[in-house]
This record gives C-alpha cells, structure tokens and sequence, in this order.
C-alpha cells in the first residue's frame, strides 16, 4: 500500500518521473501498454479483497460505527458553551457568512441550557440529556474547519475528503485497508435517515477509482433491509449454487482478458455475498432476539410522535444503532448512520437556517435515547475497546441569528464550516477530554485548529492505519484519504 516499502516496478517510475509534455505522452504510451490497468489490478489480492489485512499499528479498534448529522448540527446550542455568546444576546457584528463576505448580523445566544457532567466536567446542554450521562466516554474536538459552506460539497469533503465526486469514501478506505472480519456480511455498511438520503447522494458511500468491491452497501429503513435477497418460491439453494458457479465461471472467463475492471470482480464478489447474505443477513438484522429491555432502551418501540409532520422519534435511528451494534458484533468495519434527510434547506435535517429552536426539538430527541443506548450497550458487552463511535455533520452553525436565506425571519442559524464539534469516543479514544476551542462567540476555530483532513488521520490511526502509508495508485498518483496537504493525528485525543 506505501510504495515507498518495495521498489517501483519500472514503469510506475517512469510515471511518476515524468511532467509536463513528456508525462502526457509518456502516460498515453503506458495506457497503450496496459500500464493502469495492470497497476489496478495489482492492487487486488489474488483472493477475496475483503480478507483480513493486518493493520499498520497495534489497536484493538476493529470497527466504526460513524453517526452523521447531515444538514450541520449547531455546536453553540450541544456541546461548545460560548458564555460570551451568552452575555451578548442581541449585540451587533460583522459576521463573515461566506468566504470573504461579511455582512451585519445580531447575535444569538443559545436558548438550551448548559451544565458540566460526569467527572470530567465536560459541557453538554440539556438538548441531549440522556447523552449527557456519558460525557466521560467522550473526547470531544471543539476547533474543527473545513473548506465549503455548501451542504454537497462540504458533505462529500467530510465523507471522502474531496469536495468533488468521484473520491473513495472513507468507509471504502477501511476496506480496503483493512478488509473485513466477516466474509459472510458487507464490509461497509450504510442506513439512511427515513426522509431521505443526504445531498449528492451515492458518491458519499462510493468506492471512487478503487475496486467496486469496497464501496458501501445501503441497508433500507423500512420494508425488506436488502431488495431482491430472497431466491424465488421453490429454488433450493443447491440449485442457486450451481447456477451461481455458472454465472462466475463466465464472469471470470469475461474478466482473465479485461484486468482492472473493477465493476465485473465486484459482480462476482456480490454474487457470492449475496448467496451467503440469505443465511446470515436474516440472523443479523431480526432485533426480534434482542432482550425487550435492550429494545426499550434503544427507544424501538416509541410511537411516531405527532406535534409535528416531520417528526420521527427515536424509533428509527433506535433500531438504526441497535442494527449497527448487531453488525459490527458480527465483524462488518464501517456502518454509517444518517440522521437527517431529504433536500437541504429545511427542518428534515439539522441544516436549522428557520428556527434552531424548532430544529433541535425536532432532530435531538430522535437520537439522543438511542446513541446513549449504543454507547451503554456497547460497554457493557466488552464491544467499546474495540468500536470506535464517530458523531457529527458536515459543519456547524453561526452563532448568529439568520436572516439571509429566511426572507428577514429571525431564529436559524446558517452553515458555519469555520469552527465545528465532533466527538469520538470508544477504542482508543482519551475518553472524557475537551480538546480546542472556538473563539469567545463560537464562530471559528481559535485554539487547537484542525482540518478535517486531521480526523480523518485520526479515525485511521485508531483504526491502525497510517494516513501516509494507506495508499492507491490511480492515474499516475499514490492517492491518500488525507490528500496531498500535510495532516496528522489529533493526538489530544488519543489514549
């Protein structure tokens, strides 16, 4: 995966040697010869691209469970207690609400109610009172930026980190550098928020240039989890085996003359799991075997509330988190939940530019219960040492009142890529620290500032991999999830 641990074969020295004219001929000569397509299909084990692979450092984190808030939670009214922000309620200030653009805004403070808990004394507001019980798991990093104020971009970049499509996501990263400990379930696995998926889609759970084999699977939220999985009424399964061995065998006849062709080795990966899928996919997803206090405490079972039309409750994303506690105890690397969905712009995301108050109402209470339920949960059955539980959105919120994007009605906020909040907590994590700091209004990153190219580098390094040494070779670049600008690991937080 680090070129620099063998030699360069020949002609990827050649290519990476070259510049200027003499690169683009020299790179249209290497395509002639096969060059890329040889380079990618070098990248491929001969067997599964889904066994184990040893990790770069010593971790017992085995899996990710990444719960994102898309539409941009407001760090200023959860977790970043801005008592200047407080005392100001009302002030007027120069607020830059885009790159380079200021304009007059008046201060918001936050109508929630702050207090420290747990022995750590870490400050949670009493918009998530049930996460607030476990505030010594946590490190939470208050002094993250990013690059876009646009939600599809910044939601790509947080995912992949382009801002551009096409980019593997960090799920696909884990999978392929790590593999997966369950041959029998998706490596990566993702599950939508009921309204909707995220702006731009697909691309944030894609594979990019990497084997089709390690983008994300998608686990429906309502109906049957997996579409067309069941074997039509009266076909054995000695018969579905032999039909798929067919299908593989002239599949992989197809593909012994088009090397690198990622899309057919996935297809024949896909049969294969999905065959196996119709065994384990049942067992593992039936949170029917579950206790019913462990059901209660998930929140499974709590009725869809009705003071508002949006409104779901806890009983999606409760049964969201116990599936993904399910999964990652049967060995899958990276399930991602979305919390928030739909068009960007409204109150079915946490994207609050029309009323913070109504947003939090509505988006804290569905998965409040539930991710402290998975926090429990995973503690109590030995699963945290080896889980890491990433939280948070593509960016945060101003710490004014918005009135741009609402035609002069006060009360939102607007998107704020400047200075953000994520928490991790579980393998790894120094759990119960509260690492950087916005500035005194909670507007930008002020102490302690990372990019988020730098939790990515930690995410991988909990993992046990080293962000420069996890690598792809694809059109003449050795590609990292971190990209060409330097980053490290948020050491502040590790244990």
């Amino acid at each position: 995966m680090n070129p620099a641990d063998h030699q360069l074969p020949r002609r990827q020295f050649l290519w990476e040697a070259g510049a200027g004219f003499a690169g683009l001929a020299l790179a249209s000569l290497l395509e002639g010869d096969g060059f890329f397509a040889k380079a990618r299909a070098a990248e491929l084990p001969q067997a599964s691209p889904l066994l184990p692979k040893p990790p770069h450092l010593p971790t017992k984190a085995k899996s990710v469970i990444f719960l994102f808030m898309f539409g941009g939670p407001s760090q200023v009214d959860l977790f970043d207690y801005k008592p200047e922000l407080q005392k100001r309620d009302g002030q007027t200030i120069d607020n830059e609400f885009r790159r380079n653009t200021k304009t007059k805004a008046v201060l918001q403070a936050s109508r929630r109610t702050f207090r420290q808990h747990g022995q750590s004394g870490l400050w949670c507001s009493d918009a998530f009172p049930n996460i607030a019980r476990h505030m010594d798991k946590l490190a939470v990093v208050k002094s993250l930026y990013s690059d876009s104020f646009a939600h599809g971009s910044a939601v790509l970049q947080m995912n992949s980190g382009r801002i551009l499509q096409g980019h593997p996501s960090l799920g696909a990263w884990l999978s392929y550098g790590l593999g997966t400990l369950n041959q029998n379930l998706p490596a990566y696995v993702v599950m939508l928020d009921p309204r909707g998926g995220p702006t731009t889609g697909a691309p944030n759970w894609s594979s990019g240039f990497m084997p089709a084999v390690h983008q994300g699977t998608v686990l429906r939220t309502a109906g049957e989890p997996i579409l067309n999985l069941q074997p039509p009424a009266g076909t054995s399964r000695e018969f579905q085996r032999r039909e798929i061995d067919f299908i593989n065998a002239v599949n992989a006849e197809h593909l012994r003359s088009r090397p690198g062709y990622s899309e057919l080795a996935a297809r024949i990966s896909s049969y294969e799991l999905a065959f196996r899928l119709q065994a384990t996919a049942p067992e593992a997803l039936d949170l029917s075997q579950e206790d019913p206090r462990t059901l209660e405490a998930y929140g499974v079972h709590e009725p869809k509330p009705d003071w508002h039309p949006l409104a779901q409750g806890p009983a999606p994303f409760g049964r969201q988190c116990l599936t993904a506690r399910r999964l990652v105890e049967r060995g899958v690397r990276f399930v991602q939940i979305y919390s928030g969905g739909g068009g960007a712009g409204g109150q079915n995301t946490w994207d609050g530019h029309h009323g913070i108050e109504e947003n939090l109402k509505l988006h804290c209470p569905e998965v409040d219960r539930p991710i402290a339920a998975l926090l429990a949960d995973l503690e109590q059955r030995g699963l945290l040492d080896e889980t890491l539980v990433v939280w948070g959105g593509e960016f945060g919120r101003m710490p004014v009142s918005e009135t741009f994007n609402t035609g002069g009605k006060p009360g939102g906020r607007d998107h704020n890529p400047k200075g953000f909040t994520y928490w991790l907590a579980g393998a790894g994590v120094k759990a119960g620290t509260s690492y950087g700091e916005t500035d005194e209004l909670g507007e930008g990153a002020a102490v302690n500032p990372h990019h988020l190219r730098d939790l990515h580098a930690t995410i991988l390094h909990l993992m046990g991999l080293d962000h420069e040494r996890l690598t792809y070779f694809y059109g003449g670049l050795n590609h990292k999830l971190t990209g060409v600008v330097e980053a490290e690991p948020i050491k502040g937080i590790i244990a």
